[in-house]
Parts: C-alpha cells; structure tokens; sequence
C-alpha cells in the first residue's frame, strides 16, 4: 500500500521490490493480450497503483515517457469514481490570478482574487488591468437575471395532430409532471416545462432550480421520469432523453434568448479620466470599437455571440475552479455594450448562459476546490443555491474586466505590443 505521499504523487512508495514489479509486469502482459480490460484495473490493484501500470502499459504501447504526467497532489480515490476514468495521471494546466477586483452584487460583495487555469500569454495581464479599472471606478455592480438548468427530451408523434396534442397533455399534466420530476431528488425542482414542435418531433424543455449543483445528472435523472409519463400519458414515443432544444455544449439562440444554467449581468461606470488613464484611450473609442467589432463585426460574421473574448476569461475560471471545461462554450455567447455617458462610458457585459455549480463534479478536486475557497464558493451555500449564484457573479466581474481591457487595448492600438511582450510562443 503506498503511503500518503506516495498516493499524491502517483508514484507509489518509491523503489519497488521485484515481487511489485513482477506483478506490474504480469497485468501489462495480461492488457496487452488482452486477457484484461484497461478499465479493470481498478479491481486488481488499488487506485494508485492501477494508474501506474496503466500509464506503464501505455508508455510501452506508444513508446512514450509520461513521467511528468505521472506526477501529482490530488488524491485519486474520489477522482477515479467520479470524474475520470482509465486514469494515467494529470496534465497540469498554469493557474494565475488577476485582481483584486471590487464586486457589488446581490450575493458577491466586495474584492475577489480571481483564479485563472490558462495557458495563454497576457491573458491574466489583461484581465488585471480590467480588474483595477473596475475597482478604481467603485466596483462591478454584478446581478443573477435568472437561474435554471434544462434537459429537453424530442418524442416521434404520428402526425402533426398528435402533436399538438401531446403538448396540450403536458400542459394539463403539469403538476403531475412536475411531482415525478421532484420525486428523482432531494435537491431539484421543476420550475418551467416549455413544449416545441417541429413536424412530429415534439421537444420537451424541462427547467430546473438546481441549488448549488451544476445539476446535468439531477436533471437528466428527474427528465427520465418526465419522459416515461409523458410516452404513456400520450402515446408518444421517446426518442432521446436529450433533443439538442437544451441545449447543451453547443452555442445556441435558445440558450441565449431563454438563459441556461445562471444568466448574469455586469457592468461598471467609467469616468473619462478613469479610461485615459488606466485603458490609454477615450469613451469614444471604446463606443466605436465595441459597435464596429463586438457588434456589427460579429453580426456580419453570422456569430452567436457580441463580445470580444468573453469564452477566454470563462474556460480559465471553468478549469481553475472545476467547471465542466466544454460548457465554457456557453461563454461565447456573452453581449457586451458600450453606452457613453456625459462623465465617460458604461461598459457592461450579459453572460446568457453560465452552467455552473459549487457542489459535485470536479469541483471536489482538492486544487479545483482550492481555488472555490480563494473565493469564498467551496461547497452548498447558505440557503443552498447561494454559492453557485456567487460563483456566476463573480465570473461576470471577470468577463467583465476581461472585455475592458481588450476593447481598451484594441482603442489604443496596444494589441499586438502586449502579446509581443507577454504571449509569445518562444523564449
């Protein structure tokens, strides 16, 4: 049995005997005859060690060394259950912070240093030249617009007709439905069933209050329930538990006109003095570039989404904080404006849709939740469904930064001498 160190580092307890390493040999035999499932290591040997004779029979598979992979502090016990399998070990993505920034919303209140997972040269450079501009206007004032996980199940009516008939059903049922619903968890609950026909698809979008969870499981376990009442209610056959009408891990105008997960909205006031001084450049050209790219640029491009880089700053804090990574997606379709003022400009940014949680998932990796406690989110709020609140607030201030920066770095010309000093691809 490795020792505590050993189970952190994914090395094991160092030297091994040559019974240990006779037994290593003996299971890559096994996985390379195929004798034994690479998944199935788990019930030979503990989790540390099935990870280090499967990244071995991997190495010598591909001829590769992974010895840095194979280096790491989380402990795995937790991780090989619920958030990877075939484990081999950890890629280590760069974490900086940028702040603090001074926040004033309904649940995030006061100044936050905000963790950043990123690979990206000047990225965390910009956001904390956009978190001290905030901060010197008197914070980001910061709200929750709405708060709802979806899961949209599409049933095959025989005709058009029955269609409308199925919707018609739901809509009677409805407290029906939404007791099934509710019967699936402790946590969940329905609060808008919204019915869509295309043909004889019908499409069931199914919203939920998911307290601090991200909620995709609670959800897509309480759809199922939904689901079955419905095809027995109506006679409708179900298709998919999900239709793509949630929509999930792809950029949508539904998502974006309905909201998904938490909406958030933010937006600070710039004085004149504040923009020369900190963005090097004035509110005029902040409107300008913000209207002729952010908004007719992507109109023109047939884009999802009016901002300049708002997904940049959402994948950094998804991955630092134990985001689901693809739902950072949800961040491209962020609008930002620009409205000037007679003391400078509003610079605001509406995030649609934030599917994130504080509980589950990844976020109970021990350098994931390390990083919800530098913000003061770790675990279920007070009442439940503050925390992930909070969370959102706070990643709308970062977009927000993030956005200010960039707008103001392309107003003064500065984009490419940042990259130049700080992203460049070689030493």
């Amino acid at each position: 049995m490795a020792d505590d160190a050993g189970r952190r580092t994914g090395q094991g307890n160092g030297a091994k005997s040559d019974q240990d390493r006779d037994g290593d040999t003996i299971l890559i035999n096994k996985l390379r005859n195929k004798t034994l499932k690479i998944y199935e290591l788990e019930k030979e040997l503990s989790p540390i060690d099935a990870i280090r004779v499967r990244r071995s029979f991997i190495e010598q598979e591909t001829n590769t060394t992974l010895e840095n992979i194979g280096i790491f502090s989380i402990d795995v016990e937790r991780v090989v259950k619920r958030n990877c399998e075939n484990m081999i070990g950890t890629v280590q993505v760069p974490v900086g912070v940028a702040g603090p920034v001074l926040i004033n919303g309904g649940y995030a209140a006061g100044n936050y240093w905000l963790p950043l997972a990123t690979t990206e040269g000047a990225l965390i450079a910009s956001v904390n030249r956009g978190c001290s501009a905030i901060t010197k206007a008197g914070g980001a004032e910061v709200r929750i617009l709405h708060d709802g996980m979806t899961r949209a199940p599409v049933f095959a009516a025989d005709s058009v007709g029955h269609a409308a008939q199925v919707c018609d059903w739901v809509k009677v049922h409805r407290d029906e439905l939404k007791a099934a619903a509710e019967s699936t968890t402790s946590h969940g609950k329905l609060t808008d069933i919204v019915t869509f026909v295309a043909g004889t698809s019908v499409y069931v979008r199914l919203e939920f209050d998911t307290k601090d969870a991200m909620g995709m499981n609670m959800v897509t376990i309480a759809s199922a329930k939904v689901a079955d009442l419905i095809a027995q209610g109506t006679g409708v056959r179900l298709i998919a538990l999900s239709g793509n009408m949630c929509t999930d891990k792809k950029p949508a105008a539904i998502n974006g006109i309905m909201g998904r997960g938490r909406s958030v909205v933010a937006g600070v006031a710039l004085t004149h003095e504040q923009i020369s001084s900190i963005l090097k450049t004035d509110a005029k050209t902040l409107f300008e570039v913000n209207y002729r790219k952010n908004l007719v640029g992507s109109a023109r491009a047939g884009a999802m989404g009016f901002n300049a880089h708002a997904a940049n700053v959402v994948a950094a804090m998804f991955i630092a904080c134990g985001q689901d990574a693809a739902h950072a997606i949800d961040g491209s379709t962020c609008i930002t404006t620009v409205d000037l003022t007679e003391t400078g400009a509003y610079v605001a940014v509406t995030l649609p849709s934030l599917p994130i949680g504080t509980v589950g998932g990844g976020t109970g990796v021990e350098t994931q939740q390390e990083c919800l406690k530098l913000l003061g989110v770790a675990g279920s709020g007070t009442p439940p469904g503050t925390n992930a609140k909070k969370l959102g607030e706070i990643i709308g201030a970062g977009v927000l930064a993030g956005e200010l920066s960039l707008i103001g770095a392309l107003g003064a010309q500065h984009l490419a001498r940042a990259h130049q000093q700080l992203g460049r691809g070689t030493p």
